[in-house]
């Protein structure tokens, strides 16, 4: 099917974005879709780098519409006619460039080909999304069936013991009524006496099948609560677990509440029951009297299903975390820290009365010079109603704190094993009675491990250890998974580095930007699920070469400084310099990306495209700008001011499309501090000194200088008085031994800044010297001014 047909087909979400794509007078909608046909088949691509076919395309276009016009004069269309005849006027601008009308052309094709890959990607992931969530709803709802199953039987044995009472009454009271009664007649005796003995049968039964029903209430029960505990229970425990970690994972407990609730309220009234039969045989019993023998048995069942599930029902509701920690799970000894736990069985009578406390080290492994830590702050705490926004029974510790033993210096006599700081676990321990109805229980809950630090310093590293037991280990008590720590399989380490760009900005990593870091990391593969990640190269305490550095720092910058920009989709990001080369090397004159430094921690740099006087694209790129930088001026404000001086020493801003095609003022326009036209600051630009500075030294070939450049730019050359004077003076040195080829002179090439802030700046026009990041090659580059010639 022909594209415009399938984009006509769209629901209505996708038709929008039609209509939005399209409403602008670069190429109407009605040209496009009275010439659908004959635009699919061109090939605009190889015409906006070629004049003259772009020129006969040109000319064929503006035929088609006398065609199209001339149609609408035989249908006696007036409006088209109009449309068409101004449409033809308005496409007369493109006579001395017909390059960027087959760019503009080629720039709405791939716009209508990203709308329906977008549909053809929401269509797959809702179908999958769809098979999993009516997978989990069905299972939910015969979860809520078999509940409501379960209260209505448990209804049901209420009323069966009601009705057994009744008839043991009504057995009693004619057996006591006879022993009273002297009868002589001895007939009469043997037909009351038979009376008895058919009463106290027909009892004999119901408690029987009283009994069998209770025993099968109990199995129903048993096997509620298996799903409860093994599956619902271990499900949210891992979602939990994830989310730590920035995984948008459900945690809510509302509803394993409700469900935990019913079974324990259930148990409970069986257990009262099996007491109200108790009662029912100290009143009347008989030889091979069936509760006798089966009531002790299912008493001890039913207290052993409810104390398993009153055990598993304490939970950590909120895991450990500081107020202003880089996540969860990572605590600081001697700042304050919370962490809530919750009884997931809710008996209103227990307001208050239940209360936790906290400590560490239950079950601590013994190796030596692991590290023991004493709790302070309010270390009890009673579940309550009240610290819950949902009326959950919880106890919410807010302040506490940690500070390490000093006496003993760690376990002695242990295992030899050597775990450092960042790499030793440990869990935060709860302890409550549950007392209700002659019933007490001893309750234990333990929060996931933590890393425990003593200075800001090994965040980092700590936050990276969370990250991987988190992402592979579900074994919440083993503190000594870093002992023999796994690798971690490609699928599951590329889904936790996009959790956290999700979970920092709102916006994940797409699968480009996941394969590009796929490739940085294992190569060139035709599939990356086999790949595994060591992590030993992911992190290594005091190692400012792991990758865990490099991506923490983009994420840091990006959160910092790009959060708006990154969540709206304007910066690529993660590409390669080959990737960005191909990608920029078929777009037109001027267009750029934003892409993420492979060498430079936390750096951000942008390259464009430029054409030579043959038509050869060529890429350039600036040294990447780094958070000291970015704290000076915003990144859009960079992009809106930078400009080079080219020939005659015009300035000009080379930085005109941003990847793929949007207009650089569309993209950062509402970033902008001082919108175009305003009355606001007005800044202005005066060189004297000119210099491109590389990281590396570079030495001025002897006998050569350069003469001051003097320039006013901007509005400066309409003001009589004094200009504001932007930036530090600059230079040009003749060779850069960054650069295969020297560096370009000021009367070919200056770049500025029209910003007081901005340090100096160079142009990098390709890359080829810069190896590919690597995990054995990468190395942290000394903190440089962004003037510098970048690699």
């Amino acid at each position: 099917m022909a594209q415009w047909d399938r984009l006509r087909q769209l629901p209505a979400g996708y038709t929008q974005q039609l209509h939005e794509l399209y409403d602008r007078d670069a190429l109407p909608m009605d040209v496009r879709h009275y010439l659908s046909a004959w635009i699919e088949k061109q090939e605009w691509q190889r015409a906006a780098r070629d004049h003259d076919l772009a020129m006969v395309l040109f000319q064929v276009l503006l035929e088609n519409l006398d065609i199209q016009h001339s149609r609408f004069i035989q249908e006696e269309s007036f409006l088209m006619q109009h449309n068409i005849r101004r449409y033809k006027q308005n496409f007369q601008r493109y006579l001395d460039d017909p390059c960027a009308l087959a760019s503009t052309i080629l720039w709405f094709l791939e716009k209508e080909k990203e709308i329906l890959q977008s549909f053809d990607l929401a269509e797959q992931v809702q179908f999958l999304r769809v098979e999993q969530e009516t997978m989990e709803i069905s299972s939910q709802q015969d979860l809520e069936r078999r509940m409501a199953g379960l209260k209505n039987e448990v209804q049901c044995m209420e009323h069966a013991i009601i009705c057994l009472e009744e008839q043991q009454d009504e057995f009693d009271f004619k057996y006591q009524t006879h022993k009273m009664e002297v009868v002589v007649d001895e007939a009469m005796k043997k037909d009351q006496i038979k009376i008895l003995q058919l009463l106290v049968n027909k009892l004999n039964e119901c408690r029987k099948s009283t009994l069998s029903d209770l025993n099968k209430l109990l199995d129903r029960i048993d096997d509620l609560i298996n799903i409860l505990v093994e599956k619902e229970l271990v499900d949210w425990q891992r979602r939990q677990q994830k989310a730590c970690i920035g995984a948008p994972d459900s945690v809510c407990l509302d509803q394993l509440e409700k469900w935990f609730t019913c079974a324990a309220l259930c148990l409970i009234q069986v257990r009262e029951f099996l007491s109200k039969l108790e009662e029912l045989v100290g009143k009347v019993s008989y030889d091979n009297d069936p509760i006798k023998g089966q009531n002790p048995i299912l008493q001890r069942k039913a207290e052993t299903l409810l104390k398993d599930l009153l055990k598993r029902s304490f939970v950590v509701e909120t895991q450990p975390s500081m107020p202003q920690g880089k996540g969860p799970l990572v605590l600081r000894t001697n700042v304050q820290f919370s962490v809530k736990t919750r009884l997931l069985v809710k008996f209103p009578e227990l307001n208050h009365s239940m209360k936790v406390n906290v400590s560490m080290h239950r079950e601590a492994p013994q190796i030596k010079g692991y590290r023991r830590f004493n709790v302070f702050g309010t270390k009890t705490k009673a579940l309550n109603m009240a610290e819950s926004q949902n009326g959950g029974m919880v106890a919410d510790f807010r302040h506490l704190s940690l500070k390490e033993q000093k006496s003993g210096g760690g376990s002695k006599g242990g295992s030899d094993i050597s775990l450092s700081v960042t790499e030793e676990l440990h869990t935060i321990n709860f302890d409550t009675v549950f007392e209700l109805k002659g019933l007490s229980v001893e309750l234990q809950a333990s929060s996931l491990p933590v890393v425990i630090i003593s200075n800001s310093s090994q965040q980092q590293s700590a936050w990276a250890s969370v990250l991987w037991f988190s992402m592979l280990s579900q074994d919440t008590k083993d503190v000594m998974f870093f002992a023999n720590t796994p690798a971690a399989p490609w699928p599951k380490f590329g889904e936790m580095l996009s959790w956290q760009f999700l979970s920092a900005t709102k916006r994940g990593l797409n699968d480009a930007q996941l394969e590009m870091i796929a490739h940085k990391l294992f190569g060139k593969q035709q599939n990356y699920d086999s790949c595994k990640v060591a992590w030993s190269k992911f992190s290594k305490e005091n190692a400012p070469e792991t990758f865990w550095v490099w991506f923490d720092g983009i994420l840091t910058m990006v959160k910092t400084y790009l959060e708006d920009q990154w969540r709206e989709g304007l910066i690529v990001g993660f590409v390669t310099k080959g990737k960005e080369k191909s990608l920029l090397k078929k777009k037109r004159r001027g267009t750029f990306l934003l892409r993420f430094s492979e060498s430079v921690i936390g750096g951000i740099t942008f390259s464009w495209v430029e054409y030579t006087m043959t038509g050869e694209p060529h890429v350039n790129t600036v040294q990447p700008f780094t958070k000291v930088d970015l704290t000076q001026i915003p990144l859009h404000e960079i992009i809106r001011n930078f400009q080079i001086l080219e020939t005659e020493n015009i300035p000009e801003n080379p930085l005109l499309y941003l990847y793929p095609d949007i207009p650089r003022d569309e993209a950062f326009g509402k970033y902008y501090s001082e919108k175009t036209g305003g009355k606001g600051t007005k800044y202005f630009l005066q060189m004297n000194t000119l210099e491109a500075r590389s990281p590396m030294p570079s030495v001025m070939a002897q006998g050569e200088s350069l003469e001051p450049v003097k320039a006013l730019y901007g509005e400066a050359a309409e003001q009589d008085e004094d200009p504001h004077l932007l930036g530090p003076p600059l230079e040009f040195n003749d060779c850069d031994p960054m650069l295969s080829e020297p560096a370009a002179a000021p009367q070919d090439l200056l770049m500025y800044l029209n910003n007081p802030n901005l340090l100096e700046f160079d142009l990098l026009e390709d890359e080829q010297g810069l190896p590919d990041f690597s995990l054995q090659e990468f190395n942290c580059l000394p903190q440089q001014s962004c003037g510098g010639v970048f690699p």
